[in-house]
């Protein structure tokens, strides 16, 4: 079938449900809703038999939906209506939550429905992000192959759904307002950590911190310790300790100064000299160290994935220290987000932005380094979370690396105009050869899983919840501590080095690619600074990239 996907933006659940539905043998294309003339004249040059809006904020313009059947995935329940609705059901702690698949009508979300799926939300507060990417994601893509196969019976006719009627969950909800976000330091820990969780990624708690009015992200429920409500107790690891209401503590990992061009940034970097001489206090880590049975884990989670200098360079340290023990096998554990590379926010806000550019991308080199030339143990690398740029890359100098089923990688730098370094070009090439990297460093396209492991950038597909997977992937680790095939494999890892770096050492890869990076980083030869502004300051796209829209290729029209 051909299918056209309208989307405010191709972001993570957007590629999945673009991979998943040319997976299963239909022709897609994506149009980005820049305006409804753009939507319109897409359908016209498009043809297509079926539009699917996997994530759209805007509405959809009478003449496509009234020419072409189209379906609007939405993140909520049968009923529920309104631009808040994942806000709504964490902030008012929600048992169960949905997705439905919607045709679309005048009134936006009021469509005769095509499917839904339900889920259990978790009693802790998740993160609005967390939810949109987990179950709301999976939910969006079983819907998304539903759809497309209900469209092809012609017998098939949508349930028209009345609000209020039994059995329909849903209800009109509201836009949320700034007054919804805010919070006092008052209220008890629960109260805030929802508030805050039910804004994150966007746009965040709205509170003062150091007498500062901030946007709130990225909050754990900390330790009971008596103090001030507000008054900032500890730091650690770019995270400040707030006291709360009811006794209480706050770990805040990232916030956003109010202001003009202010960008959201680990809350010690946001709030400089007004934390400095704040102690610091154990209890947050973004990096841990774990073993078991001869194996050695070493975990991180990063906020979004993204990877500061000071990130990196504890993260190589962690693994230097893991590779001195005397363990037969190195987990490297990815959290909700595996990794996209460097840290553009800190980038950005930095005085001299290309000179942190600079040493992030030394500092995220290091990184990538111990896990490529480690030859005290056989290292196996757990990605559990999307990956992107050098976080691809990261993994890839791994004996084995396992994908999390719903994981999408984007193994490629072009989109941000860069060269990109991270030993790729020595790392790359290798798993999956030199044709292939070339072609998915060019064409800047999500890969999914399973093509993963097609190509060579993966060993081993996973399923289940990320707690399964994690389970899973250290049983195969300790399993590979004990087999009989040890000693052989970690030899010819060992000799399989030693030839490569015979015949090319790894710091000329390092060298030449960062050659490379230089220009683009100090001279901006493809629209770094640009490209990189206007993913911190999520300025809206004025073009979709024809890499994505194949209908305006196929006939030749203009991208503007």
């Amino acid at each position: 079938m051909r299918v056209l996907l309208l989307c405010s933006s191709f972001n993570g659940l957007t590629q999945r449900v673009w991979l998943e539905l040319r997976r299963a043998g239909h022709e897609v294309s994506v149009e980005l809703a820049l305006s409804p003339e753009v939507m319109a004249e897409a359908v016209e040059l498009a043809k297509p038999d079926l539009v699917i809006c996997p994530f759209l904020k805007e509405r959809v313009p009478a003449r496509v939906w009234q020419g072409v059947r189209t379906v609007i995935i939405h993140p909520g329940p049968p009923g529920d209506r309104g631009p808040s609705s994942l806000d709504w059901a964490i902030a008012e702690a929600e048992p169960e939550w949905g997705v439905t698949a919607l045709q679309a009508v005048e009134e936006m979300d009021a469509g005769p429905v095509w499917g839904y799926r339900m889920f259990a939300v978790p009693a802790e507060a998740p993160r609005k992000s967390a939810l949109y990417n987990g179950p709301v994601a999976d939910a969006a893509v079983e819907l998304a192959l539903e759809v497309v196969a209900k469209a092809a019976d012609p017998g098939f006719r949508p349930v028209v759904v009345e609000e209020g009627a039994a059995g329909v969950p849903g209800r009109l909800r509201r836009a949320m307002r700034h007054a919804d976000r805010e919070f006092s330091w008052e209220e008890p820990v629960e109260a805030i950590v929802r508030r805050v969780r039910a804004a994150d990624g966007a746009p965040g708690g709205r509170g003062v911190l150091c007498g500062v009015p901030v946007r709130v992200f990225d909050v754990y429920r900390g330790p009971e310790l008596a103090g001030m409500p507000g008054e900032v107790a500890g730091r650690c690891e770019g995270a400040v300790l707030v006291h709360a209401g009811d006794g209480g503590t706050v770990w805040v990992g990232h916030v956003r100064v109010e202001g003009e061009g202010s960008v959201k940034l680990p809350a010690v970097v946001a709030l400089g000299e007004l934390v400095a001489g704040v102690p610091e206090r154990a209890g947050y880590s973004e990096i841990t160290y774990d073993r078991s049975e001869g194996v050695g884990v070493v975990s991180f989670d990063f906020y979004n994935g993204a990877m500061s200098t000071d990130q990196c360079r504890r993260l190589a340290a962690a693994l230097r220290y893991a590779v001195a023990q005397d363990t037969r096998v190195l987990v490297v554990r990815g959290g909700e987000v595996f990794s996209n590379g460097i840290h553009l926010n800190v980038i950005e806000a930095a005085r001299y932005p290309e000179m942190e550019a600079w040493r992030n991308i030394n500092a995220m080199n290091e990184v990538c380094r111990e896990v490529v030339a480690c030859d005290r143990q056989l290292v196996v690398v757990s990605i559990g979370g999307n990956a992107g740029a050098g976080g691809v890359m990261l993994g890839l100098g791994a004996d084995r690396v396992f994908v999390r089923e719903p994981v999408v990688l984007n193994p490629h730098y072009r989109t941000m105009g860069l060269f990109g370094s991270e030993l790729w070009t020595y790392t790359l090439p290798r798993r999956v050869g030199a044709e292939v990297a070339a072609r998915l460093t060019r064409e800047a396209l999500p890969v999914g899983a399973a093509e993963a492991v097609e190509l060579g950038l993966a060993d081993r597909v996973v399923g289940g919840s990320r707690v399964e997977f994690e389970r899973r992937v250290l049983e195969y680790a300790e399993r590979l501590a004990v087999d009989a095939s040890y000693g052989g494999l970690l030899e010819a890892r060992r000799r399989g080095r030693r030839v490569d770096e015979l015949r090319k050492p790894l710091e000329a890869y390092r060298v030449e690619e960062l050659a490379e990076m230089s220009r683009d980083m100090f001279d901006d030869r493809c629209g770094f600074a640009g490209a990189r502004r206007a993913f911190v300051r999520k300025e809206p796209a004025v073009v979709t990239p024809g890499r994505l829209a194949r209908h305006r290729e196929l006939s030749g029209a203009s991208w503007g």
